[in-house]
């Protein structure tokens, strides 16, 4: 039996008070998001606003800062309600980036489009569809060479238009690593003259998470900010360096990104998420 403590009662009782004020608050702010929703549709408007969802993310990693609470946890505090407010407002989801109103799915939109329906985790054949972990030993045993080959031609692509256009600038001789926790492999990535490669070289900050969570992030269906702040992302060393990067990329428009591409990552993405599923329904 856990002993009592002196005083933690109050404590808890107020801490309850609070989280019931943030729920109210949560759903003050989803009627008022109706409300702006109607208005928009009355005024013509049609879709989501990036810069206005960008400009509510900075303003509470602001906030945040000056009252001593992570930036990147009031940001994800933040994304969650944007998402309650997408999913309130009926928005559609970006081309090719999944239904609008699963839980923590909330990338800005670039392009109205009709959302697609989920791969059912129910479907038997995803379930003979192994974890990424077990086919981390066939990876491994990829040449590294071919491995970066694979990883810079994708940058290239991925990133051709920023590059071209000196978006990515700020990694100019910095270098930003990526871990894929569950396969066991890595990169560290560095920007020379206008091509992004891969160097032998410790890096200076580093994303880390799954296979299956790494992909959702490439595929624009799920948000960093909530993938930081629900662990299932990790950034470790040069906290700025690594958020610089996160933001950059996070206002790249999707459709610069080549439309095989796209597609190939968002459907990649769905695939791992319901394969995920179907295996942990299984288990």
């Amino acid at each position: 039996m856990t002993r009592p403590v002196p005083g933690l009662t109050p404590v808890r009782t107020a801490i309850d008070g609070i989280d019931d004020g943030l729920v109210l608050l949560l759903a003050a702010r989803a009627r008022l998001a109706q409300l702006a929703g109607r208005l928009k549709l009355h005024a013509g408007a049609r879709g989501r606003d990036p810069g206005r969802e960008r400009q509510v993310r900075e303003r509470a990693a602001a906030l945040a800062v000056r009252v001593g609470v992570a930036p990147e946890v009031a940001s994800g505090v933040v994304g969650l309600a944007i998402g309650e407010a997408c999913r309130a407002q009926a928005l559609a989801s970006d081309l090719d980036q999944g239904p609008p109103a699963a839980a923590g799915r909330m990338m800005a939109a670039t392009m109205d489009a009709q959302p697609e329906s989920p791969l059912p985790a129910a479907n038997p054949l995803l379930r003979l569809i192994p974890p990424p972990r077990r086919l981390a030993p066939l990876l491994r045993a990829v040449p590294p060479s071919l491995r970066r080959r694979v990883i810079e031609r994708a940058m290239a692509q991925a990133l051709a238009q920023p590059l071209a256009e000196g978006a990515i600038e700020f990694m100019d001789g910095r270098r930003l690593g990526i871990e894929v926790s569950d396969l066991g492999i890595g990169w560290v990535v560095e920007l020379q003259g206008n091509r992004l490669v891969v160097v032998d070289a410790p890096a200076e900050a580093t994303v880390r998470g799954t296979a299956t969570d790494l992909l959702l992030l490439a595929g624009r269906r799920e948000d960093a900010d909530t993938l930081f702040f629900q662990r299932r992302l990790v950034l470790t060393g040069d906290t700025e360096l690594g958020l610089t990067a996160r933001n950059v990329l996070d206002r790249l428009p999707w459709e610069q990104v080549p439309l095989g591409l796209r597609i190939a990552l968002n459907r990649g993405a769905r695939l791992a998420d319901a394969a995920r599923a179907a295996y942990h329904a299984r288990a």
